[in-house]
């Protein structure tokens, strides 16, 4: 017999294998040793109530043969076979060439920036030195932004693809097993890069090409069909399909097909700073606790309201995490927020934005440019505000809603350093009012959320392409273009790791559906 129950325990219980099999034979009003093996299916804390307690949904094996499940995939050779031309080595890009080679078809992948581990050097320098490598940094480079910004693979993004085939590919990669259960799955920056070495070797052991430090500078098209590229380098390379996965922060790829008469669009996104705290208020007010458990992770938040019609949230939160310099460019301040596996320094944070809309912003509604112009503008006024370095203008929770200059900062996990600075100087006005009226709104939602132990820094401004590059709904294609297969978070289509990988996925579909 193989049945499907849900067991509840405690903390400490939820990976003791001998443990849960004595609640499940309990449930089932069974031996134990009739079980022959058990399944972990998923896995969430559930704190709603005084205690905290871990539920689980487990298949069981009762006296059936148990066999735990084998997460590798044999690729075929493709070293020979039809090429696709990949722009850009983030998720999108990565899990666009493997679907091509289990396809029999070759990816040849350009990357702007260098291979996951070179990356680190040109990190340092942004975190100790302030000095921004444009093709080497937080966004640009082998993995893509979420690399080196936390590695979180939640997604609502279910009804796109296959998410647990995607999240099967990176246990085979080396990720553990346990993202295959949790409710909130989460890599780690410290251990993502390996996982991507490993995606690496296995393109090339398959023949795909990975080229590194390639910049596509055009694309070659002829008659309304693209041809291949053309590098900075002046090498053409030629394929009847391209992927461009370039990311949300590839600002130049905007320009160069703006400039190709290869018609681009302004989006809406969202804008707002980046919130943090002491870790201990979040898991004291999330876990009913004065201290918590330490069988339990640091815990997590998801907080809206709407204001003025507009919604203010929080956006990719990080439990015992690190606020990182994440601009591409120099001159300007941008933030984001990252952990690493275990979650284990002494800070949460998390995004609060409110959303921007086309209309909330000056200038021609025909402008594909309008959006990012303005997400610009208000990097560099963080930047001259912040006074340069990479130093982020910020200010202390309660002193912002006040309208008042913080005297002093907290320490916080922000490297390069943090400048008192009132942020309604950086923010546009109707961002600053929202914000001031939904954290007092936060906290009563989440006791202890608001207080002037919490810091805010800005600007958090790369939540999503400000750009969509527009495609056909049935075949994924540029509408003027045949073979362009604008894809991922810089065209607009995805939200994160896990959306990306499954529209690169998508578009590798589309490009073996040309010829059929």
């Amino acid at each position: 017999m193989i049945k499907e129950i849900e067991i509840v325990c405690q903390p400490g219980q939820h990976e003791d294998e001998a443990i849960l099999t004595k609640l499940a034979a309990s449930a089932l009003n069974i031996n134990p040793l009739k079980i022959t093996g058990i399944q972990v299916l998923k896995r969430s804390i559930d704190a709603r109530g005084r205690r905290v307690v871990y539920r689980m949904q487990v298949k069981l094996f009762v006296e059936e043969a148990y066999h735990p499940e084998s997460y590798t995939v044999n690729y075929p050779d493709v070293k020979n076979a039809k090429p696709v031309i990949i722009i850009g080595a983030g998720p999108a890009g990565m899990f666009a060439a493997l679907q091509c080679i289990e396809q029999g078809n070759k990816p040849i992948i350009i990357e702007r920036g260098k291979a996951v581990k070179d990356r680190r050097r040109d990190l340092a320098n942004i975190n100790k030195q302030g000095l921004v490598n444009p093709e080497s940094n937080y966004c640009f480079g082998e993995g893509g932004a979420g690399t080196y910004s936390d590695g979180k693979l939640y997604t609502r993004s279910t009804k796109r693809g296959d998410v647990n085939g995607v999240l099967k590919t990176f246990v085979a990669h080396g990720a553990s097993a346990d993202i295959l259960v949790d409710a909130r799955p989460h890599i780690g920056t410290n251990k993502l890069p390996q996982i991507i070495e490993a995606i690496r070797e296995t393109i090339l052991n398959a023949g795909g090409e990975i080229h590194f430090d390639s910049k596509v500078t055009s694309l070659l098209v002829d008659f309304g069909q693209v041809k291949g590229v053309q590098l900075a380098s002046g090498e053409k390379l030629h394929a009847n399909a391209v992927i461009l996965a370039t990311g949300h922060s590839a600002r130049d790829v905007f320009e160069m097909l703006h400039r190709q008469n290869i018609l681009i669009e302004a989006k809406p996104f969202a804008l707002g700073v980046r919130i943090e705290h002491p870790q201990e208020i979040i898991d004291r007010a999330q876990y009913h606790c004065d201290l918590r458990d330490p069988d339990l992770p640091p815990s997590y938040y998801n907080l809206v309201e709407q204001v003025d019609n507009r919604g203010v949230f929080s956006f990719c939160m990080c439990p015992g995490g690190i606020i990182a310099p994440c601009a591409t460019e120099a001159n300007e301040i941008v933030v984001n927020g990252w952990s690493p596996s275990k979650r284990n320094n002494p800070y949460a944070n998390s995004g609060t934005v409110v959303q921007i809309n086309l209309e909330d912003v000056a200038g021609d509604t025909k402008d594909p440019f309008k959006m990012l112009h303005f997400q610009t503008q208000i990097e560099q006024l963080a930047f001259k505000a912040g006074g340069g370095s990479l130093v982020a203008p910020a200010q202390r929770m309660v002193d912002f809603v006040n309208g008042k200059l913080s005297v002093d900062l907290p320490k916080n996990s922000y490297l390069p350093g943090t400048k008192s600075v009132e942020l309604k100087e950086v923010l546009p006005h109707w961002i600053n009012e929202r914000l001031r009226k939904a954290l007092p709104a936060f906290g009563r939602k989440m006791k202890g959320y608001y207080t002037n132990e919490a810091i805010l820094v800005g600007v958090e401004s790369r939540t999503s392409s400000p750009i969509k590059i527009p495609r056909d709904k049935e075949t994924l294609q540029h509408p003027q273009v045949k073979g362009l297969f604008p894809c991922g978070e810089g065209a607009g289509y995805a939200g994160g790791i896990i959306s990306a990988a499954i529209d690169g996925i998508n578009c590798a579909v589309g490009c073996q559906n040309l010829d059929s």
